[in-house]
């Protein structure tokens, strides 16, 4: 389960990658255009650029479920072939169309009645569901990409049934989801209304479940329930509104403020973490993912690119990171620190947020930034290093021992045919894949595997981490062996 999870993990690196730029851009964008938030005529050429820079990097922000749709489902395909991302596409067009409002109420009328039903379905188009398409494009790519039919139906084997049968089940998924998705999400709003009336606990209790709810999208359910007025709560939008703490009957803005340190200070220092430990070779790759996402996130509280980019490689580590939230919140909401966002938790709503009646003591995200800075440096970099967690830059398949390896055979067709040989032959072959020094292969059965053939090829070693797994450690000339292996199966 956990190899699967971190295959999965490095599936979505791609998609996150696509992230951080854009973020910037908003943030940057909101600056120059505060209309783009707060309302108001858009006019003037900084006004106007702030406005475009906002639209383009709200392009794949907004759509970051359809990235994770092509992105998993080309990174979980076994040859990364791009007919598992149209699958993944297909599916993802078949379940979000299912279970759109319209659909659904059409269906079941009764759910236009409950508030809460038609809520759970207006969130459909999440990133849970997203990912959920792009295993279900994989999946099928992986088992049905040689399907062989009739001839009457040979037009559709292979490839091109791929699609089809993802269409298929995604109909499957959509009924299940039709009768389970709106339970759970009223079982979290059912869960926000209980929380409410614990004060400073209870926003910490959000706070950690609105991090740990991410992957699914279901942490739509619990803001509705506090930034909305789905109860008649609504902290976002009383804090917006111009309202003071005396106009309701909670105080205004403990369930957004304690974001603001996390997001703007603590995930910089995450960061900073998982940079140190990273292996020698790979702190430059590192830098490249959590530095930027790191960046993102203070400026203007986009936090996926770097959530994402480590919650399937490390999930105990995530669940680390959730706690903290709620942590951190229930301090903020002690010490009367008060701001609102009415995008996200990054100094750009910070700065815009400050002048409303309800925002209070807003100089404090300073001692409260460099206590979150310092808190979640300590404790990743503690939880990294004594549970050997494999966040960026530390996966196993990346060491640069590996890097070093020279294959002493040039010739690649035949330390491919050596290797399949020592295999047991292309049937006892299920599916190959390759990192950047290793092939990785799935077999049928282990007893046909003769190390000592495998290793003739000139290859430098051989991993057996189960009875139906074979890693072959050949260097960085392993794409090459692993193209003339395709061939060969």
């Amino acid at each position: 389960m956990m190899k699967y999870l971190q295959k999965l993990g490095k599936s979505l690196m791609l998609p996150v990658a696509c992230l951080p730029i854009c973020g910037i851009l908003m943030g940057i964008g909101y600056a120059l255009c505060p209309a783009t938030m707060q309302g108001g005529e858009i006019t003037g050429f900084l006004n106007l650029l702030g406005f475009f820079l906002v639209k383009a990097g709200g392009a794949l922000i907004d759509n970051m479920a359809l990235l994770f749709v092509i992105g998993v489902g080309v990174g979980m395909a076994d040859d990364h072939d791009g007919t598992a991302g149209l699958a993944a596409f297909a599916s993802w067009l078949m379940i979000t169309n299912l279970l759109s409002v319209g659909t659904v109420t059409t269906l079941m009328p009764s759910v236009a009645d409950s508030a809460s039903k038609t809520l759970a379905f207006s969130a459909i188009a999440n990133p849970f569901i997203g990912i959920l398409a792009g295993i279900i494009g994989a999946t099928c790519y992986n088992k049905f990409k040689t399907t062989k039919l009739p001839d009457w139906l040979s037009f559709f084997s292979g490839k091109r049934c791929v699609s089809i049968i993802s269409g298929v089940i995604s109909i499957v998924v959509a009924a299940i989801l039709l009768f389970v998705w709106p339970i759970v999400y009223g079982a979290l709003l059912a869960l926000g209304n209980g929380i409410v009336g614990l004060g400073p606990v209870g926003a910490g209790i959000y706070a950690f479940l609105n991090r740990l709810l991410i992957p699914t999208g279901l942490h739509h359910a619990l803001n509705n329930v506090f930034w909305f007025n789905t109860i008649g709560l609504g902290d976002l939008s009383h804090f917006w509104a111009g309202d003071t703490s005396a106009d309701v009957s909670w105080s205004l803005g403990m369930y957004m403020s304690g974001f603001f340190p996390c997001m703007m200070f603590g995930i910089p220092g995450a960061a900073l973490a998982m940079i140190q430990t990273a292996k020698e070779g790979k702190k430059k790759v590192a830098i490249g993912l959590v530095a930027s996402a790191a960046v993102c996130a203070f400026v203007c509280g986009v936090t996926e690119p770097f959530e994402f980019g480590f919650m399937f490689l490390a999930p105990a580590l995530y669940l680390i990171y959730a706690l903290l939230y709620g942590i951190f919140t229930v301090i903020v909401t002690l010490v009367g620190f008060r701001a609102g966002f009415s995008f996200s938790a990054g100094a750009t709503d910070l700065v815009f947020s400050a002048p409303l009646p309800a925002a209070a003591n807003t100089w404090m995200i300073i001692p409260l930034g460099i206590a979150a800075f310092a808190v979640f440096y300590l404790v990743f970099r503690f939880a990294i290093v004594k549970f050997d967690l494999k966040t960026p830059g530390r996966e196993d398949d990346d060491l640069e021992a590996e890097k070093k390896v020279i294959l002493s055979n040039d010739n690649f067709t035949d330390v491919a045919k050596v290797i399949l040989e020592g295999l047991g032959g292309r049937g006892n072959v299920k599916s190959l894949d390759n990192c950047i020094t290793r092939l990785r292969l799935e077999i049928k059965d282990y007893t046909l595997v003769d190390e000592k053939k495998i290793k003739s090829a000139g290859v430098a070693g051989v991993m057996r981490p189960s009875k139906t797994a074979v890693q072959v450690i050949v260097g960085t000339k392993v794409q090459f062996v692993a193209d003339e292996m395709k061939k060969m199966l």
